[in-house]
């Protein structure tokens, strides 16, 4: 395959290569009528930027690195969305790269972008271990956590307010009249499932119903897991009246339990999810949830990235959103 170089373009609209190239980066020392000439004859003859010598000459590449811990969620493919789009706004793109909940593959995600010379990472982390985290501080290179928050590290982060959507989540299940409500919670080592049960308790005590440790279950948080997490609560008949899932795909999981049990969504059961993906509205009963800023915490994430990469801010940030409760069918 034969590159365009700049020089054939410069070339062919016959200006020097120094006024092609302040024509292709759009800089504003040079003539209107020049300008689009030569970006009429860039794109007749095909022409693409050599990133290597862009890279090269600015110590950039426009690239960030982004490492998404499961991109089967939905969940995850508004945040991307909100990410591409910030990005393709400050002429930036992503390389994306997916860890499937394992920390080998998130620290082999990161060596990998990191190999491709990208200008920073956003991070949505397995965290079950946080040496990979430590390692960037170390050596100094742009960051940001996506959804998640280590408490006890000085970083940059952009994350939901988790407690107050576990509240939410089992206030509203209180008040249509449950006592015995089952969560089905992530792994607490995860700040978002960690957040969730304190908000569960924060109600419970609120309310003045007593905490029970056996309607609370921890593990993984897919549609399977909602699946066999609440088929073991029913065999072990516990008597709950309604169940908080730790995210929608549980949810949908749960519901499929429930069904097979010969219950009733919301009439005999109570259940609420928790991200607000578009199929929640979809399924029938319509799922009751606590709605996420995706796409913003998405474009919060990139921006607070670029502000590392593009400034001299030394000082952590970290930006808390907002949630909401959507009330649907269950």
């Amino acid at each position: 395959m034969k590159y365009i170089t700049l020089r054939m373009v410069a070339e062919k609209a016959k200006v020097s290569v120094n006024t092609a190239s302040r024509a292709i980066n759009n800089r504003p020392d040079i003539n209107l009528e020049t300008k689009k000439r030569v970006l009429q004859i860039a794109k007749e003859l095909g022409y693409i930027r050599n990133g290597a010598a862009v890279a090269l000459r600015t110590k950039k590449t426009g690239t960030v690195g982004v490492v998404i811990e499961d991109n089967r969620n939905p969940f995850y493919a508004e945040v991307l969305n909100g990410m591409e789009v910030a990005a393709r706004e400050k002429n930036y793109h992503i390389i994306f790269a997916n860890t499937q909940r394992d920390y080998k593959k998130e620290e082999e995600a990161i060596n990998l972008l990191l190999a491709k010379r990208v200008d920073g990472l956003l991070i949505a982390p397995v965290q079950d271990r946080d040496d990979d985290i430590k390692n960037l501080i170390e050596a100094n290179i742009p960051f940001v956590i996506v959804g998640r928050d280590f408490e006890n590290i000085e970083l940059d982060a952009v994350y939901n307010d988790e407690v107050k959507g576990g509240f939410l989540a089992t206030e509203y299940l209180i008040k249509k009249g449950h006592k015995r409500i089952a969560l089905i919670d992530g792994f607490l080592y995860k700040s978002p499932a960690k957040g969730r049960l304190e908000g569960y308790k924060k109600a419970l005590k609120k309310y003045g119903i007593s905490m029970d440790d056996a309607l609370v279950s921890v593990g993984d948080i897919d549609v399977k897991d909602g699946y066999e997490r609440t088929k073991q609560l029913f065999e072990k008949e516990l008597d709950f009246t309604a169940i908080f899932a730790y995210n929608d795909m549980m949810a949908f999981g749960a519901m499929q339990a429930i069904r097979e049990k010969g219950l009733i969504i919301p009439e005999d059961i109570g259940l609420v999810g928790y991200d607000d993906i578009p199929f929640c509205a979809l399924m029938d009963p319509a799922l009751t949830t606590i709605r996420l800023k995706k796409q913003e915490l998405g474009i919060e994430s990139l921006k607070l990235l670029l502000s590392r990469i593009n400034s001299n801010r030394k000082k952590a940030k970290k930006i808390m959103l907002d949630v909401d409760i959507i009330v649907r069918k269950t």
